[in-house]
């Protein structure tokens, strides 16, 4: 059996910001719940940015008190800066998950500011909470045009030079091919911290890209319910990779994920009825076998 993954589900984040309808902070907080009951060991609940940005993330402190929470599972906010740590700290979650990008114009669009402004916000970041690092468009900008790797393992060495203790490499535009995941991933190792990708499937790539980044050492793999997802600032985006696929797949090539499928498929055809429509992941349309 292949070594065990730990699977970050960012649906009631990511996977929810992208959205044409802004879900009330209590069906939110309700993903997140029913989530966590699929053995889940790690969630990412919420995002702690202004809700005039991101609508669809408005009333963050209201989700995180409707959470019912469950031993063994992480519970993690995404901040942009120093402001946004405070609120996550003001809710007592478990994990600042910290989010730059390894241009200066997709930093500019998400956060307002350069990619050395923000590694100085994380530097202000005090705390003795885990921080995971997610370095955008690490595998191409919809901006700028091609990143090198050589330019987001720097930027990796900074963020944990600041005090990441884990950086995971985003493909936000779903741009990347198994050579640039293995590449990153192998590199990565080389920082010190575990490593891991954020995948998107927009030009059907995502999973190659997993499978890539699995056989290169990649501890850390952050996927979304249903195949929700995209970045408002990006043109384009579209979904993560589906966490019931993602899991279809590890289980079937004998990776320890401790997540019950049936159970997260389960949610996704939940979340169906929330949307009102049919939702890019394929697995929970499918089934889990051939019966």
């Amino acid at each position: 059996m292949a070594a065990p993954v730990t699977i970050c589900d960012v649906g009631p984040r990511d996977g929810l910001q992208n959205e044409a309808e802004t879900l009330a902070p209590e069906v939110r907080a309700e993903l997140v719940n029913r989530l966590a009951a699929t053995g889940l060991g790690s969630i990412e609940a919420v995002s702690f940015v202004r809700a005039e940005s991101v609508p669809q993330m408005g009333g963050a402190e209201e989700v995180v008190a409707g959470i019912e929470r469950q031993d063994g599972v992480t519970y993690s906010g995404l901040v942009l800066n120093e402001k946004g740590y405070e609120r996550l700290v003001s809710c007592a979650l478990d994990a600042v998950h910290f989010t730059l990008a390894a241009t200066d114009e997709f930093n500019r669009r998400n956060a307002n500011r350069t990619v050395n402004e923000s590694v100085a916000e994380l530097e202000r970041i005090d705390t003795e909470l885990p921080v995971s690092v997610s370095i955008s468009v690490s595998f191409g900008c919809p901006f700028e045009g091609k990143v090198e790797a050589d330019t987001v393992i720097a930027l990796g060495e900074r963020c944990v030079a600041a005090g990441a203790g884990e950086i995971v490499f985003a493909d936000t535009i779903g741009v990347g091919v198994p050579r640039q995941a293995r590449d990153l991933v192998e590199r990565g190792k080389g920082l010190g911290v575990p490593v891991g990708v954020h995948l998107h499937n927009t030009r059907n790539t995502g999973f190659a890209n997993a499978y890539a980044a699995l056989e290169a050492g990649a501890e850390v793999f952050e996927s979304s319910v249903g195949g929700l997802g995209g970045c408002p600032f990006a043109p384009r985006a579209t979904g993560n990779i589906a966490t019931e696929d993602l899991v279809f797949l590890f289980h079937g090539d004998g990776v320890e994920t401790g997540i019950d499928l049936d159970a997260l498929i389960g949610v996704s055809e939940w979340l169906e009825g929330v949307l009102g429509r049919a939702l890019p992941g394929q697995v929970y349309r499918a089934g889990a076998s051939a019966d």
